[in-house]
């Protein structure tokens, strides 16, 4: 038996979830389905005078609104979450076959106190390397005059 983690299959419901998932996250971000809500807004908004501007159509709205936000949010973040989860993938094999530093590898996985610690040491090698660079670009800048000085 090798010591690598066997692939875990994913059950019809969690596959089932995910499809559903994102198929409608797919959906929900088409012109199509805004010009349809708003379309059934506008015509909740044009029926008020014949109900009345009563509490029951309010509630209609009200009703159906915070049903289609409460289940937008499970199916919207579990496609926010594969995505993610992807592109963490992505960049941890690009780091792992680049030049970049393979202890970043995982990192997601740390706490936030810890990540703000990796990105400002970060910060601070990228303005150092951005110092050293305008530093460099200065001293070419000059050794070419002093060079076109010499030269004429």
């Amino acid at each position: 038996m090798s010591g690598k983690k066997q692939a875990k299959e994913p059950s019809s419901v969690s596959r089932f979830f995910g499809d559903l998932a994102n198929r409608t996250s797919l959906a929900a971000g088409r012109a199509s389905t805004f010009i349809l809500a708003a379309g059934v807004v506008i015509v909740w908004a044009v029926s008020g005078p014949l109900f009345g501007f009563s509490d029951t159509w309010q509630l209609v709205i009200n009703t159906g609104t915070t049903i289609v936000t409460f289940l937008m949010v499970f199916l919207i973040q579990n496609s926010q979450n594969r995505d993610s989860a992807a592109i963490q993938v992505k960049l941890d094999e690009l780091i792992r076959v680049g030049a970049a530093r393979n202890s970043l590898v995982g990192i997601e996985h740390l706490t936030d106190d810890e990540l703000e610690d990796i990105r400002n040491r970060c910060e601070a090698r990228a303005s150092a390397e951005k110092s050293g660079d305008e530093t460099l670009d200065k001293t070419q800048q000059s050794a070419r005059r002093a060079a076109d000085r010499i030269a004429s």
